[in-house]
């Protein structure tokens, strides 16, 4: 599978480019602010049909214009899909594949697999545990449409009850059966759910080890350690325990919203014991290992993006994922870099086919081949 060609209107700071990649590698280089990244978000729209960077579609909006579009082709086994997002302001986003437009965006995701790598992750080591659990759960979603459905009503049947505990606080007043509706929904979701971060787990920590020791040489022992509090008990026993607490602070205080994942280095939290270099490296292997994980899982290999990733990393730990990455067990990749030269010199040592994109101010200034 592999992403034929993208055009951008009105999206971020451009006005409009239209780009045609190689199945292979693919390199946006130009100064900070010339628009590289935002190359890489368009992409990451295609695939999950948001933004990577902003939370409100309208921030995506350029400056002064009244709406964006993002559309592009995706050849997979020699079948053509071609894509449409486009977002007016104050108006419902619209999302098409071959012009036809989805009732549910989630019935998109998954169709068309995409691993980014972003100096934005460091959250995932430096951030609370919410955004560890939105990385899992994004991870497992594109391969399991079972549990993102799971997911979703798990999601809004714990915010109806949030709303029924804060209602009885309110008002006073408490009904344990209207409490009890939601119960009966949550607990067999939350323990579906629980079961799958677990056997996901136990298939992807070892895969993420050997990324992590290809990258360091085998300099540390690493390893993701799940929290959970289904790890002790049934469910059902501690929504039960946690109830008088419930209704004290109006929101639900035990379930699978409470699960975290500790990553940890020669068994401490990498968040406060590893180097920036040790982080970065962590990220990566992790980031690689989703690939792999989806590649298995799908039977194809996902679109991998690699934005800004080479600052504070050691030339030998760079040599070895550009190499890792341009080889036949990777399929299309992008990269962005402020320093063009570090891209040739880096290429100039690997023989693979690709494009380089120069970028200034929002439009491409430039197409050249990598060798």
């Amino acid at each position: 599978m592999y992403l034929q060609n993208l055009s951008v209107t009105n999206f971020k700071n451009y006005k409009e480019a239209s780009l045609v990649f190689s199945e292979k590698i693919n390199c946006f280089v130009g100064n900070n602010g010339a628009g590289k990244t935002n190359l890489l978000d368009a992409i990451h729209y295609l695939s999950f049909c948001k933004s990577y960077f902003n939370l409100l579609d309208s921030q995506n909006i350029k400056h002064d214009t009244g709406f964006f579009v993002i559309q592009g082709s995706f050849l997979k086994s020699d079948n053509t899909d071609d894509i449409y997002c486009g977002l007016k302001r104050n108006q419902k986003k619209i999302f098409k594949i071959n012009k036809k437009e989805y009732d549910r965006l989630a019935d998109h995701i998954g169709l068309f697999p995409l691993v980014i790598i972003s100096p934005s992750d460091y959250t995932l080591i430096n951030e609370g545990s919410e955004i560890r659990r939105k990385y899992i759960d994004s991870v497992i979603s594109q391969f399991d449409k079972v549990y993102l459905d799971n997911l979703i009503n798990y999601n809004k049947a714990i915010a109806q009850r949030n709303s029924l505990l804060k209602d009885f606080f309110d008002k006073h007043f408490f009904d344990m059966t209207l409490l009890e509706i939601w119960d009966e929904q949550i607990i067999p979701l939350g323990e579906s759910i629980f079961k799958t971060r677990r056997s996901f787990l136990e298939e992807f920590i070892p895969i993420f080890k050997q990324h992590y020791n290809f990258i360091t040489n085998g300099k540390e022992e690493v390893d993701i350690e799940y929290e959970s509090q289904l790890r002790e008990g049934e469910f059902g026993d501690h929504i039960k325990h946690a109830l008088d607490r419930d209704k004290m602070l109006k929101f639900s205080t035990v379930g699978i919203h409470k699960d975290d994942f500790i990553f940890n280095i020669a068994g401490y939290p990498i968040k406060k014991f590893g180097s920036q270099g040790q982080q970065k490296s962590y990220i990566i292997a992790l980031k690689l290992s989703q690939f792999d994980f989806t590649k298995n899982i799908k039977g194809y290999k996902p679109i991998l993006l690699f934005d800004d990733i080479f600052d504070k990393l050691d030339n030998e730990r760079v040599s070895k994922i550009m190499t890792l990455v341009s080889n036949n067990s990777f399929g299309q990749v992008f990269i962005t870099d402020a320093h063009p030269e570090r891209i040739d010199a880096i290429f100039a040592k690997i023989e693979t086919e690709g494009k380089i994109f120069e970028v200034a101010n929002g439009t491409i200034d430039k197409e050249r081949p990598i060798n």
